[in-house]
């Protein structure tokens, strides 16, 4: 019988195809680590808005309001009437304040500007606290 000859040799063929393995899952994964948070800067000191400005109050369920004034009280509205309550706004060429509660997802801010573009809206923007007040 023959006698084997020892093999003093480690083959790393495997061991490299193990670690281009976990290479590619890290390479994969790591973008997918990174948070969405954004810090939102404050704002300075507010000038007041335009007293002729109508405001489109969104709550935090998404609910539409519209005050003719600041001082004015709130008018709820449906989707279909805010659309209608806003093309009124514009053809009046009013400028429109959207004041939305800060636990609303943000898209929905987003969906009210979209929709105000594009009905022509040159005279909007959106109503913040002012950090200096601390309200």
């Amino acid at each position: 019988m023959r006698q084997r000859r020892l093999m003093n040799q480690i083959n790393v063929v495997p061991y490299i195809d193990v670690m281009l393995v976990l290479l590619v899952i890290f390479m994969v994964t790591a973008p997918m680590m990174q948070t969405g948070n954004i810090d939102v800067p404050s704002a300075g000191p507010l000038a007041a808005p335009p007293s002729e400005a109508a405001i489109i109050d969104i709550d935090r369920n998404g609910k539409f309001a519209l005050r003719q004034t600041a001082a004015a009280k709130p008018k709820p509205l449906s989707y279909t009437e805010f659309q209608g309550e806003l093309k009124k706004l514009i053809a009046d060429d009013r400028p429109i304040l959207v004041a939305a509660h800060n636990s609303l997802p943000y898209q929905k801010v987003i969906d009210v500007l979209e929709a105000a573009r594009e009905l022509g809206a040159k005279k909007i923007s959106l109503q913040t606290k002012s950090s200096a007040s601390g309200t």
